[in-house]
This record gives structure tokens, sequence and C-alpha cells, in this order.
């Protein structure tokens, strides 16, 4: 038959990999969509949203449950993250692998900005900061490994609070009393935190000008895990003397935080592209 007479189709679309270990990618599955949950779940809720047969999911809970990875709640008829869980937590904290990674980030960054440059984590209602960079021939900052910080003041803490759940927020920053004070700047109510909040959404980055130190500013991004979670933010200080563009230095850190990002995802690193 001539080739013309032929019926040409597109190839079948090749099916996602199927994993080598169902069981194991079964667990790790559940694991993480608890860790994910605001509170313990039902096991018809674990199997309805990870496509997973419910008998499959009770003998796995089962046996999570006997390594202390979950803990099951019969009165509730739900099930949480055991103790085990939290010890692996402990585990991640004492290897520093987000100071780790994040380190040569910010080192590129420095090199970029030409100033300092530090990532920091909420730790409650204030930021603790992990990294710090310093720029040659810049002033010294107090935001020094170890240091904690009122979030709502700091570049970092507004990047981050900008990213969380209101309803968190709210629970963080109640009345007037949460707020705490350095230079006499800065919100000092929730609804003044509020409206700073929905101006840092609205440009996708966070700014801060005296509030932490007078004659420094700040411009800090968050950074997102997977499901949009800020679990840090980077930032750079500047003298404010010097008048500095904050839209130009943002456009340096955001892609910074998008690369620690993808780092921390387990993706493969790439050079950030500006």
């Amino acid at each position: 038959m001539p080739d013309s007479q032929h019926n040409f189709r597109d190839p079948p679309r090749a099916d996602p990999p199927r994993p080598q270990v169902p069981a194991a990618d079964q667990t790790l599955r559940i694991l993480s969509f608890l860790a994910r949950q605001r509170g313990p779940a039902p096991a018809s809720a674990i199997a309805t949203a990870l496509g997973i047969p419910r008998s499959s999911v009770y003998h796995l809970l089962g046996a999570l449950q006997e390594h202390h990875f979950v803990v099951h709640l019969p009165e509730e008829r739900r099930w949480g993250l055991g103790l085990a869980a939290f010890e692996l937590a402990g585990g991640y904290s004492r290897q520093e692998p987000l100071a780790r990674l994040g380190r040569p980030v910010l080192a590129d960054l420095v090199d970029r900005a030409g100033e300092s440059a530090h990532l920091a984590v909420m730790h409650g209602r204030d930021v603790l900061y992990i990294v710090e960079e310093r720029a040659p021939r810049r002033p010294a900052l107090v935001t020094d490994v170890g240091v904690r910080l009122p979030s709502h003041l700091t570049a970092t803490g507004r990047a981050m609070l900008a990213a969380l759940p209101r309803e968190q927020v709210r629970a963080l920053f109640p009345d007037a009393a949460a707020f705490a004070d350095r230079t006499g700047r800065g919100p000092r109510r929730p609804s003044e935190l509020r409206e700073l909040l929905r101006e840092v959404r609205a440009r996708g980055w966070a700014f801060e000008d005296g509030e932490v130190t007078l004659g420094l500013g700040s411009i800090g991004v968050a950074v997102l895990d997977h499901v949009g979670w800020p679990i840090a933010a980077i930032a750079v200080t500047y003298p404010a003397e010097e008048e500095r563009d904050p839209a130009a230095l943002a456009a340096l850190v955001a892609p910074m935080a998008t690369e620690l990002g993808r780092r921390i995802r387990g993706a493969r690193p790439s050079r950030p592209k500006l």
C-alpha cells in the first residue's frame, strides 16, 4: 500500500512511570499528606485525597503506628503525625540543611547586589536569622546568626507574614499589645499590619526603612515550598542614604528566593538568570 494511503496517528501518550516500590511510595505520600494538614485526618479522607484503596491506607497506617510515625485518635477516628515524625523534624534542624542550602545562594546574591544579605525563618511572632553574608565595606548589621527580631518590623518577616493565611496572622498579632517597637517606626496595630501586608502581596516583595535600624533599609522575598507555604525569606540590607532602587534590588532577590525554594524541594539547582 502506498505511503499516502496510510492512516497516520499520533503516538499514544506514555503513562507516567509507576513507582518501583508502590507500598513505600504510598507510605511517603500518606506522611506528606498528614504533614500538610492543620490537624489529624480520618483515614477515609486520606484514601480519597491520595487515590489509595481504603484497605491499603489502614494497613499502611497500622505499620506507621507500630513505628510511632503516626498516632490514632480513636475518639475522633482520626490519624495524626507521631513522635517519630517529630524526631525526623528535629534531625532536619540539627543537620541545618536550610542554612547549608542557603549559604551559596546568599553569597551569589551578595556578589550581584553588592550589599549584605541574610536568610531568616519564622519563630513564633519573631524572625530568626540563620545565615548572614556580609558584603565588603558595608556596615555591620544586627541580623547576625541566632538573632531574633519582631517579624512585623523586618523585610524578611513581612515577606513571610504576607504569604501566611490571614487567620494565622491575626492569631500572631491579635491586638496592639503584640506589636514590639525598636525605632518608633512600623505598624502598631492589626489594621496597620493588614494594610502593609496587602501592599507586600501586591508587589511580591517586602520593604522596611529604618524600622529595625535607623539609616538602613531592607528588601525581602519569601521562600515558598511546593504548596506555597513560606519556609524562609531572603533579604538584602543597604544604607538608606545611598537611595538604592527598591524594585531593582527586589529583582535581584526574587530569583534567589525561587532558586533556594527549588533546592529545598530537591529539584536540580540552576543558576538564576537575571
